[in-house]
């Protein structure tokens, strides 16, 4: 119980939604899913992305006009709930700058206290590329004093990414190296084509991990397996990063290049059913019950189940069973 005394996930949890709001300058656009219509996994990748975003895309980005450097997109109809972050810097292949880690803290910060999101996808706009790492062109201008701020900000970012409260799924279909890697290391569930590459490459630019790498792929893959990666800087495909516990789901590229991001997509779309404080409690218990012992782990366990107790949706879905129907969640 004491365990869950400072981590402010309940209170974060219960927040009201926000309504929809401005970034004035900056680049940062969110839609409120307002005449955008379900992605039909199906349809061709051009049609649907049109379908669903107008100019705009789901998994990839044809175009060489950067536009956005980020994409926010919060779907409706069957899709209600899911919400898509698409990251879109086609001429730096992705790279982690400046002004794309403000524009993910922003959308990342919106989508923490939005109770109607029921699972994100982060993926990218850019065909082959998931993100390739630090954007070192910019890196290479930046006065050393301004370095360690920078990896700050960036490790923030990926520590406010992995505690979002609801599920995250990172869709990898094409090159994930170094901070790119971190990104999707920071989500719950990751899914790869098996032509994407991944790794964490520092080692060969002299330096380590910095945004939780060495943390997290150790804590996903084993600690024998991390190090040998991050010593040695080797990337490893779809296939082999199945076989390490990578990634949950390999699948093969299909001709438009989004199967990474319709395998998550058909994930999120099994997630979206769920009772929506159920499942945020069950996050929150798994990531602190995994940090402790387990008697410790037990007791954040039972202090999660109590905040289930009490909501209107644990009695809808007594009633719908009771009543042979589906349940009708609404997250109270």
């Amino acid at each position: 119980m004491a365990a869950l005394a400072g981590c402010g996930h309940f209170s974060r949890t219960f927040r009201p939604a926000l309504c929809l709001f401005r970034y004035g300058a900056s680049k940062l656009q969110l839609h409120a899913g307002i005449g955008y219509p379900a992605i039909c996994a199906n349809e061709p990748l051009l049609c649907r992305t049109r379908a669903l975003w107008g100019s705009g895309v789901v998994g990839r980005h044809f175009s060489s006009d950067g536009g956005d450097d980020l994409s926010v997109r919060y779907l409706e109809g069957e899709d209600s709930g899911i919400v898509v972050l698409g990251i879109n810097r086609p001429k730096a292949k992705n790279a982690i700058s400046k002004n794309l880690v403000k524009m993910m803290a922003e959308a990342v910060d919106a989508v923490k206290v939005n109770k109607s999101v029921r699972t994100v996808i982060l993926c990218s706009l850019v065909p082959g590329i998931f993100c390739a790492g630090a954007d070192l062109k910019e890196r290479a201008k930046m006065h050393p004093s301004e370095v360690g701020p920078f990896v700050s900000k960036a490790r923030a970012l990926m520590n406010e990414l992995g505690n979002l409260p609801m599920p995250t799924i990172a869709a990898i279909d094409g090159a994930a190296l170094g901070g790119g890697l971190e990104m999707a290391l920071a989500c719950d569930i990751r899914t790869a084509a098996f032509t994407a590459k991944m790794g964490l490459v520092e080692t060969k630019l002299a330096i380590i991990p910095g945004a939780g790498g060495t943390q997290r792929l150790p804590r996903t893959i084993g600690v024998a397996s991390a190090k040998e990666l991050i010593f040695s800087g080797r990337t490893v495909d779809g296939t082999e990063a199945k076989s390490l516990g990578l990634v949950s789901h390999a699948v093969e590229q299909n001709e438009a290049g989004d199967a990474a991001f319709r395998k998550a997509l058909a994930l999120a779309r099994e997630f979206i059913p769920q009772g929506p404080i159920a499942m945020r409690m069950a996050k929150l218990a798994i990531n602190r019950g995994i940090e402790v012992d387990l008697a410790t782990g037990l007791a954040i366990e039972e202090a999660c189940y109590a905040q289930v107790i009490p909501t209107k949706d644990r009695i809808e879905g007594l009633t719908a069973f009771k009543e042979k129907r589906p349940p009708r969640y609404k997250g109270e």
